[in-house]
């Protein structure tokens, strides 16, 4: 249930994301615009997760221009490799359950098992295809029992390029007539190094024939594991850095350096600031910022988005969808879980909590909760 919002007392914290946007320091001080949470209302972000992934099947150049087209301020492409080097967008490397490979009988010869981050898959991975032979395949839906009118769009679109995602930014900034921004992740950077195909330098190559280098660009650069990030940092990149965090397990970089800290540890205030001293912001779980209740309620806040705010750190956590089976049991609606829920109310949740940011398979929703809470238009109570 909705009800009035009551008006939000003004805050001076650390206020990152303008700052992001512009050459100079990276500390700004908070202006007549900060919420209570402590981020910027006129720099709140809505990130296309993998495109409109809700309504395409995800990490297609379809997928991104609707998601931009629906007001995403940014649009996300996960970055892996072919053999021959190319970088092309795909969630994982293995791409049985995102493409029609499997349907191709001259590649059955390429299903094999892999252990990847300690992981072992079955499948097909793109590190064994030429970005010719990758090429010649079509994505599917990812999720066709929950997205099943996403099956519709299955065979119609091609693996693309992070050549051609980064075009595509570019026309949809100029037909927009507004800056659309690229928020690129390095999938399994340590595995893809340890096979010959490390992933930041022809990411960097990309990002500078595509004119994106400097400070200002509308460019994002995240990861889950910490030493490419750290690496970046070290070598002078301007754009800025995202340590991605989950809500299990620790960085694979770190797990294979024997280095026992985990995400737990790193979402820590001291692991924040340790964060803070390469990376501009931080990406984690949602359930990170604001847990599930035992009753099936969204819970009280951690001290997360405080704690990272307080190390100078922006925070876009993830995945916001608008399905039942993605939502808190209190916010769901009905028994399928393919039907969509209260989204909107967990989306509010968030932004009072302080988010400066979010990552939602739904840009539309994302567009209109961000629309929502700066007018006050709206608050929730769950």
């Amino acid at each position: 249930m909705h009800t009035v919002l009551r008006p939000r007392a003004a805050a001076t914290v650390l206020v990152l994301l303008l700052s992001l946007l512009v050459p100079g320091s990276l500390v700004a001080t908070a202006s007549a615009s900060t919420g209570s949470g402590g981020q910027d209302e006129e720099r709140l972000l809505v990130i296309g997760h993998r495109g409109a992934s809700g309504y395409r099947p995800e990490h297609t150049l379809a997928s991104y221009a609707l998601a931009a087209r629906m007001g995403a301020d940014y649009i996300e492409c996960d970055v892996v490799s072919t053999s021959d080097g190319e970088l092309v967008c795909r969630h994982e490397n293995e791409i049985s359950g995102t493409t029609d490979v499997a349907d191709h009988p001259e590649f059955a010869d390429r299903r094999t098992t892999k252990t990847v981050d300690g992981v072992e898959l079955t499948g097909w991975f793109t590190e064994d295809f030429t970005l010719a032979e990758l090429e010649t395949l079509r994505a599917v839906e990812r999720l066709p029992e929950i997205r099943q009118e996403n099956t519709l769009y299955d065979g119609l679109f091609k693996v693309p390029t992070v050549d051609e995602y980064l075009e595509l930014r570019a026309q949809l900034s100029e037909e927009l007539d507004r800056e659309v921004g690229a928020y690129i992740e390095t999938k399994h950077p340590t595995y893809f190094a340890s096979v010959g195909l490390p992933l930041e330098g022809a990411l960097l190559t990309d990002l500078r024939e595509a004119g994106l280098t400097r400070r200002g660009d509308p460019v994002f650069l995240q990861s889950f594991e910490t030493t490419n990030l750290r690496v970046l940092d070290a070598a002078g990149v301007q754009l800025p850095l995202v340590q991605l965090l989950g809500a299990t397990g620790a960085p694979a970089d770190l797990v294979a350096a024997g280095d026992p800290r985990t995400y737990a540890d790193l979402s820590t205030a001291a692991g924040l600031a340790w964060v803070a001293g390469y990376a501009d912001g931080v990406g984690p779980d949602k359930t990170q910022v604001i847990p599930t209740a035992p009753d099936g309620t969204l819970g009280e806040p951690t001290s997360f988005v405080p704690d990272a705010h307080a190390v100078g750190l922006l925070v876009h956590p993830y995945t916001f969808r608008n399905e039942n089976t993605f939502l808190p049991p209190a916010l769901q609606r009905g028994t399928d879980p393919a039907d969509y829920g209260d989204a909107i109310t967990e989306q509010l949740r968030f932004w009072e909590a302080g988010v400066d940011g979010l990552f939602t398979d739904n840009p539309d929703t994302g567009v209109l909760t961000r629309d929502l809470f700066l007018t006050d238009d709206a608050d929730v109570a769950a």
